[in-house]
This record gives C-alpha cells, sequence and structure tokens, in this order.
C-alpha cells in the first residue's frame, strides 16, 4: 500500500524539536526526508541525554525515518551539495538561528527564482519580522512569552508544562501547512513560504484562559492539576495512596455523583454546593467532603462507582504505566524500530495504521550514498570528508 507522502522529497536543516517533529510526521507518510547535520556531533539534540540504551530521549523520538547528511552549510564546497538537494526536493523546513538561512541564501525569496515549487517552511521563536525577531528562543522561554506559565501551576507558583508544548504545538503547525502548501501547489503549480513561531502557535492554543480574561477580566486561577473555573474537577486520593483524576460537566452529573459515588444523595442540593459556581467557590470544604469518602476506598473501587455512575475518569499514570496501557496494546499501537542502539518501541502516530517507522539514524550515515545520488565520484567525497565539509 502507497502512503500518502511517497514521491515527496524533504530536506531539513533543522535541530532540537520543532522542525524534527514536523519532519518525521511528513516521514511518518511516507515522504523521504534528508536530514542535514552539522559533522562530527550533528543535531545537538542527539546530547541532550542519554537514556535510550545510549540515545537521546527526544532525538529518537523526533528522527525515525530520515536520512542523515552530513554538511557544513557554510563552507563553499557545501553549495553544489544543496544545489543537488533542492533541484530535487519539494520542501525545505529550517529552525536555525534568526537570519541565519538568510545569510547563507536559504530563504524563501532567494530560492524561488530558482526552484518555483519548492515550498520553504521557517520555524522560528517569534516569526520573520517584527522587534522580537532576532530574540533567542527556547520551550521554556516560549511557554512564558505566551503567558501559557500564568495560568498552569499552583495558586502559589506559576509551572512549565511537563512536555515541551510550545515545540510541539510549533511543529504540529508547520506539518499542517505543509500539507496544505503541497495540495495548493497541486492546484496552483507554485511553492510558497511558510513562516510558523513558537509564540504564535502556542498564543492559539491560549484561546480558552484569553478569551477568560477578555477585556481586562482577571485570567483563571492557577488550580494545579484541577480545573480552573468546574469542580469537582481534577485529582483526589484514594484510600490506598493512589490518586483518581475525575470530572464534572453538569448538574445532572453531580446529583449522580453524590448519589452513587459519594453515597450522599443529600449533597446535592446542599446551599454551598447547590451550582458549579458555589462549588467552585467552596472547593476546600467540598473537597474536604470527598476525601473523606474516597479514603474508605481502594483506587479500583472508586474508579469503579465512577464508572457506574458514568462520571468521566482516569488513573494518574506513571511514565512506566503509560509503556503498558492496556489501551495502546488492545489497539496495537506499539511497533518496533531500529536504531544504532538497537530495536526500541515507537507508537504508531494518531490516525494512521500503515506509518513508515524506518530506523533513527546514525550521525551522517547516508552521507555518502546521497552525495553518489547527486553525482560526486568517489574522489570528491573523499576530498569533502578531508576538508570537514561533510
Amino acid at each position: 500500500m502507497s502512503r500518502p507522502l511517497e514521491g515527496i522529497t524533504v530536506v531539513s536543516l533543522e535541530q532540537a524539536i520543532a522542525a524534527p517533529f514536523c519532519t518525521r510526521q511528513l516521514a511518518d507518510l511516507g515522504a523521504r526526508v534528508i536530514k542535514i547535520e552539522r559533522p562530527g556531533p550533528g543535531d545537538f539534540a542527539r546530547a541532550y541525554d542519554s537514556r535510550v540504551r545510549g540515545l537521546s530521549s527526544h532525538f529518537v523520538w523526533t528522527n525515525r525515518s530520515k536520512e542523515s547528511l552530513t554538511l557544513d552549510v557554510k563552507a563553499p564546497a557545501a553549495g553544489p551539495v544543496m544545489e543537488g538537494l533542492l533541484a530535487r526536493a519539494d520542501v525545505l523546513v529550517q529552525n536555525l538561528a534568526p537570519g541565519a538561512a538568510a545569510r547563507l541564501g536559504l530563504d524563501y525569496e532567494t530560492l524561488s527564482t530558482r526552484y518555483p515549487r519548492l515550498i520553504v517552511c521557517d520555524i522560528s521563536g517569534y516569526g520573520g519580522d517584527g522587534p522580537y525577531r532576532d530574540k533567542k528562543a527556547y520551550d521554556l522561554l516560549v511557554q512564558s512569552e505566551s503567558g501559557f506559565v500564568s495560568v498552569t501551576g499552583t495558586s502559589d507558583e506559576g509551572v512549565k508544562a511537563g512536555a515541551s508544548v510550545a515545540d510541539i504545538a510549533a511543529g504540529m503547525y508547520a506539518y499542517s501547512n505543509v500539507l496544505a502548501a503541497l495540495i495548493e501547489r497541486g492546484q496552483t503549480g507554485r511553492g510558497k513560504r511558510i513562516d510558523v513561531s513558537m509564540l504564535e502557535s502556542m498564543v492559539e492554543w491560549m484561546g480558552f484562559p484569553m478569551y477568560y480574561a477578555f477585556d481586562g477580566a482577571e485570567p483563571p486561577p492557577r488550580a494545579g492539576a484541577a480545573h480552573a473555573t468546574i469542580y469537582p474537577y481534577g485529582p483526589f486520593p484514594t484510600g490506598d495512596g493512589k490518586t483518581v483524576m475525575l470530572g464534572l460537566q453538569n448538574e445532572r452529573e453531580w446529583a449522580i455523583f453524590c448519589k452513587v459515588v459519594l453515597e450522599e444523595p443529600d449533597l446535592a442540593s446542599h446551599a454551598a454546593f447547590a451550582t458549579n459556581s458555589l462549588r467552585s467557590a467552596n472547593r476546600a470544604q467540598l473537597r474536604e467532603r470527598i476525601v473523606e469518602a474516597f479514603s474508605r476506598m481502594t483506587a479500583e473501587q472508586v474508579v469503579q462507582r465512577l464508572e457506574d455512575a458514568r462520571i468521566a475518569n482516569a488513573r494518574v499514570n506513571t511514565m512506566a504505566d503509560v509503556w503498558q496501557h492496556p489501551q495502546l496494546a488492545a489497539r496495537a499501537r506499539w511497533r518496533s524500530v531500529a536504531s544504532p542502539a538497537g530495536d526500541i518501541p515507537a507508537l504508531l502516530p494518531p490516525g494512521v495504521t500503515d506509518a513508515r517507522m524506518d530506523p533513527v539514524p546514525a550521525v551522517g550515515q547516508h552521507t555518502d550514498a546521497i552525495l553518489a545520488e547527486l553525482g560526486c565520484a568517489a574522489e570528491q567525497v573523499a576530498r569533502l570528508h578531508a576538508d570537514g565539509v561533510v
């Protein structure tokens, strides 16, 4: 079975997470992704940690199914190699330092005259213009600039997300925009420039708290793992030391929760808890009642009562629990991919059942083969190696 992006070639000057996550998803759908890395160490994300049998957790997550070409793009001898790659490419993705691609002549304005069908996707912290254009941007910093940290955490302290959500958001918008640009090119015959910023990606995700604080209103309070404005909605301890997450959406569910889960049907009409606004305002008092009831049950018993009442719930799983999650196993979502450290498990992309799941490459693993494909003779390849260009 052919995949939707087979025949599409992506050249990526990428590092860290945002651009690699974008291009890995293009590779999942069958695109050929040629990842250009620094000679020697390669993408600096390779050295973030060594948690996966000596490999970086970030790198193995975002770089399977790619070909690694080492190339010093600043070296004059790299020019013909880039020309050969771009002449065959459909998409160029880059998240180099601000202004670096333009200085290398790899911006859309420069390239579009020679390669009118080329789609150029620039991923940056703050976008290609404006007063923040040249400002360095890392995930935590953009979480802060976007207001995310201000509404996340406890009443005492704002916190960052435990995952790289600003990088992920930018990578997802870059991915979807590239797909749209490929469709558009099929209609117009021309490529285009895509300008994705981490800040704009995160601010889009901040729609609810921004509108909640519309026109100078108070923002939603930080409520830890609980919902800021709906209660009860969040984590509650149980008698066996575990935690159960639950969420109520309306008054009907509140009444059922009191009757079936707490076995206190009269609590539903208590003057302090009769509406969601009252429950949220008096959440400390209500929490005591819920925690006291749950203290007489195990987590499994609480979950069973919630299921019987058709109340939304979840266990607060650890990473070890997620690796063994029964739903992922039942839906056969795990595959195995090769890597320089041996086979490692990998999750199928959401919504995809036949994703390309090829190896995670070693630094420069495909350099010589790609150079040969571009017409470089063996002596030229040897010279490029000797000169440190590749």
